[in-house]
């Protein structure tokens, strides 16, 4: 799906978005939605338009693609976006910090919530027909702004507190530009299955839900896969049986969003 066929209070706005063809850039203050004006915006602007929301505390931006498939698989472009994102914060972790996802749309570091994504598309599409557009839009938390000390918050976290005090809101998102490119040129060469299988490899086992995990089900998840059209499917080792959780049903409400304060949840 090619795009075109403590000292961070002082930098967050220190330059203008470095973005490599065929990104074009889209600023809003900060009161401003990117997602919500992504999406809006989507069908006269078309593929490569990044809108970027200038804060200090969250890394929000949201990007319109052009897919070249039908609506029932062209979702799957939420893992690509999120392995993108997860290469990008990668790229400035410190030593040893896991980063992980919940499926489909949380992102964590050391297993406390950072963020996520959500995927966006027209609301009249034919499920069998190409789309004229999706939206992929992510919020990762910087700074913990007016929030308990990280200790009375275990299944929250921020960049800050987990050591990335290199990155900013905004090299975070022109790190995730060139991780974009690059991640649908490997779908494009070697197939999705190799998109698929970076996503498994940094999701979380079982069914985590803002750290709750089930009683048991660490035990009983078997083998992981991710289906044509981007279901979830779960081999339970006991049975044998495959689970199917349903991509379309997942992305309708993001796991990690707050919907009170509009960030990710703490």
């Amino acid at each position: 799906m090619p795009l075109n066929t403590k000292n961070r209070l002082r930098s967050t706005f220190a330059h203008r978005l470095d973005l490599p063809p065929p990104f074009r850039l889209v600023t809003l203050r900060e009161v401003g939605d990117a997602f919500a004006h992504a999406t809006a915006i989507a069908a006269e602007h078309g593929a490569g338009t990044l809108v970027h929301v200038g804060r200090f505390d969250l890394a929000e931006f949201a990007v319109v693609l052009e897919p070249e498939e039908p609506l029932r698989t062209a979702r799957r472009a939420i893992y690509t976006g999120i392995c993108a994102l997860g290469d990008a914060l990668a790229a400035s972790a410190p030593p040893e910090k896991a980063i992980s996802f919940d499926w489909p749309d949380a992102i964590r570091i050391d297993g406390g919530l950072v963020g996520g994504a959500r995927l966006a598309w027209p609301t009249a599409a034919d499920e069998d027909e190409t789309p004229a557009w999706l939206v992929f839009g992510a919020m990762i938390r910087l700074v913990a702004m007016g929030e308990d000390e990280p200790g009375l918050r275990p299944l929250a976290a921020a960049l800050d507190d987990e050591g990335f005090n290199d990155l900013d809101g905004q090299v975070l998102v022109e790190s995730f530009a060139r991780h974009l490119m690059a991640a649908f040129d490997t779908g494009l060469e070697k197939g999705f299955s190799e998109v698929t299988k970076k996503y498994l490899s940094r999701l979380a086992r079982g069914k985590a839900e803002f750290g709750k995990v089930n009683p048991g089900e660490h035990s009983n998840v078997g083998r992981r896969e991710i289906d044509h059209e981007g279901n979830l499917l779960i081999q339970h080792a006991g049975t044998g049986k495959f689970e199917r959780r349903s991509l379309v049903g997942a992305l309708t409400i993001p796991s990690w969003l707050d919907p009170v304060s509009g960030g990710p949840r703490r």
